[in-house]
Order: structure tokens, then C-alpha cells, then sequence
């Protein structure tokens, strides 16, 4: 075994008895290759065909919010225009016939707009030919797409964390990527739900039932109807208790489920889990439990993605070093009708 060779910081050598020199070559052995393929072996191990690879938490936002692919390619900003109808009381289009040309009162309609900005994602991997013959030695590993893989997984959790806090570090500082549970503009009440929802008694529960839904009704004017009920995951996981210790019929969850799904006439109502809603998931954003009622609609909130994870091909300069490039253009989450959510939180 070769004795590593160490240095003070004026650059003289630093002499190992025969145990320090042991224990040095063994640990450099560990650290160089703790994310490497090259592995120390005896004539009684085998490597396994199975790899065994890295797991993430992974949500589909999609199921969450609307989120449009492919439109506005390029843009640096996005701008969606809002009508709006204008014009007095009905009663003020009432026509008195015995009178003269009297003047016709009128109607017309306004427009606004909302601009949302556009990100622009790039990442790179490379490899070299070395790389690819060291690695194929393993005879179960194959490089590029291990890379590829990795590359992809962190576009799609950086995508997952966009659309519910925003980017990381530009919503903190004021900017307009932001994420379902930090929208602007959005009523957030604080009251209503002050406790975990599955820990409520029977009398309480009722309450509940009887009140969130009119509650989300007077915010939008009673312009709209909620379609999804997302709540933390930590509360989502004790609402399968039963609703009453007297009556062990059904869940609290079927219970709520079919309650919002009787008030609001529609049967696809969905109560989604989130752990994003969870303190620990959104401490520097928000650091509360987060409820949100909304209307699954694109005309009410969306996520862009105006250009979809795309690789380009691998090239090389000198055909022993490779690369290739995946990029990528998205947006943050923007309320276009802010008053069609409705935040809980405690």
C-alpha cells in the first residue's frame, strides 16, 4: 500500500508512523471515490445488475393548477389582457316611450392586463471517453444516462418547488416568481382554521362544513365555485380517522369530500395533499400551515412553461469530450382572479 504523502501548509512533509499512514490511505480511498465507480473488490463479491437510486419527494403541480405548455415560445414576458363589463344599474335601461329622443343610457366594457415574466433554464452534462470506458468496467452502469436522469430530476423538482413557493431566493426578495401559497393579493384568513381540521370534535366539524364553503363564496362575490380543497400533508394524513367515535361510518375525509362535493354540485371536487403546506416545507416563505380553496381554472391562476425541457445533441469538439445541453423557459404561478382563492392558514 502506497503511503500518502501530506504537507504542512509552509510545505514541509508531514512524516506518518505506519498506523497514521493506514488510516490516511483509507480514508482518501473513501472520500475520492464516494460519488465514483471505482469500487474495491475480493474474488467473492459481485456487483449486482440492480441499481438502487436516489428518491425525492416528488408532486405533479399539474394536479394542483393549471399549467399551459408550449404558448409564447421565447417571450421574456407574458401579458394577458382582463375584460371587465361596465355600465350603471339595470333599471337605468328602463325606456320611457312618451318621452323624446331622451338620451339611451349605455354599457360598455373595460380591458387591463397582467404581465408575468419569463425565466430562461439551461444545464449542461458532459462526459468524455475515459469516462464512458471506466464506467461500462461496472458492466451495469451507464453514464450518460445516469447524468441525463440527474439532470432531469433537477428540473423537475426545481419545477415542482416553483409552482408552489416561486424561485428560491427571488420571491424572498420581492420578485414576481412566485408560487401557489405565496400569491399577492389573496385573501388569507387566519381565524377559521386555527388547529388541525382531523382533531376537530363532531360539533366542530359541522361548523366547519357549514361555513368554509359560503365563506369562499363571499370572497369571489359569489362570482365562482371552488373545484380543489389543498391542505397540508400532516392533516391530510389524519383525516382518514373516523369522523365520529359514536357513528365509525365514514372518514373524516369522505366526510368533507362529500360535503364540498354536494355544496358545490360538482363531483369531481378533489381534496389534494400538500406537503408543501407544512411549516417545514415553507419555512422561509411562509413558516405556517397553508389551506388554499381554489377554482381549477386557466383564466383564473396558471403556471407557464412557454418552452418544454428540451436536450439538444451531444457534440464534441475533439471526439473525445462530450456535451449536450437541456433547457427549458417557465414563469412563476400568477392569480389572474385573485379573489377565486382563498387562503387558510395558522
Amino acid at each position: 500500500m502506497k503511503t500518502p504523502e501530506i504537507f504542512y501548509n509552509d510545505g514541509s512533509k508531514v512524516v506518518l508512523n505506519a498506523q497514521e499512514a493506514y488510516r490516511a490511505s483509507y480514508w482518501e480511498r473513501q472520500i475520492k471515490n464516494a460519488l465514483g465507480y471505482e469500487i474495491s473488490i475480493t474474488t467473492l463479491t459481485t456487483i449486482m445488475k440492480k441499481i438502487s437510486e436516489q428518491k425525492f419527494f416528488e408532486i405533479a403541480p399539474a394536479d394542483y393548477l393549471p399549467i399551459r405548455v408550449g404558448e409564447g415560445a421565447w417571450s421574456s414576458n407574458l401579458v394577458t389582457y382582463r375584460s371587465f363589463a361596465m355600465g350603471d344599474e339595470f333599471e337605468t335601461g328602463v325606456v320611457n316611450t312618451a318621452a323624446g329622443n331622451s338620451r339611451l343610457a349605455s354599457a360598455d366594457a373595460g380591458v387591463d392586463s397582467l404581465s408575468i415574466k419569463v425565466y430562461n433554464w439551461a444545464k449542461s452534462i458532459s462526459w468524455s471517453i475515459m469516462d464512458l470506458e471506466m464506467a461500462a468496467k461496472a458492466g451495469n452502469w451507464d453514464l450518460v444516462t445516469a447524468k441525463e436522469r440527474a439532470r432531469k430530476k433537477n428540473y423537475d423538482l426545481g419545477i415542482q418547488r416553483v409552482a408552489f413557493l416561486g424561485s428560491r431566493g427571488d420571491n424572498l426578495a420581492g420578485g414576481s416568481c412566485l408560487g401557489l401559497l405565496n400569491q399577492s393579493g389573496i385573501t388569507v384568513n387566519t381565524t377559521f382554521i386555527t388547529g388541525y381540521i382531523n382533531a376537530l370534535t363532531v360539533t366542530n366539524l359541522k361548523t366547519f362544513c357549514a361555513g368554509i364553503i359560503d365563506l369562499y363564496r363571499v370572497n369571489c362575490n359569489r362570482t365562482a365555485w371552488p373545484t380543489h380543497f389543498i391542505v397540508p400533508e400532516s392533516e391530510y394524513n389524519g383525516l382518514a380517522s373516523q369522523a365520529s367515535a359514536d357513528f365509525p361510518i365514514k372518514s373524516t375525509l369522505q366526510l368533507l369530500e362529500e360535503m364540498f362535493q354536494t355544496i358545490t354540485r360538482n363531483k369531481g371536487f378533489k381534496i389534494l395533499p400538500l406537503a408543501y403546506g407544512d411549516p417545514a416545507y415553507n419555512t422561509a416563505e411562509i413558516n405556517k400551515h397553508c389551506y388554499v380553496l381554489l377554482n381549477y381554472e386557466e383564466e383564473s391562476l396558471r403556471m407557464d412553461l412557454p418552452v418544454a425541457y428540451t436536450n439538444t445533441l451531444a457534440n464534441s469538439l475533439d471526439n473525445f469530450s462530450f456535451q449536450n445541453v437541456g433547457y427549458s423557459q417557465f414563469t412563476g404561478v400568477l392569480a389572474y382572479r385573485p379573489l377565486e382563492m382563498l387562503y387558510f392558514q395558522w
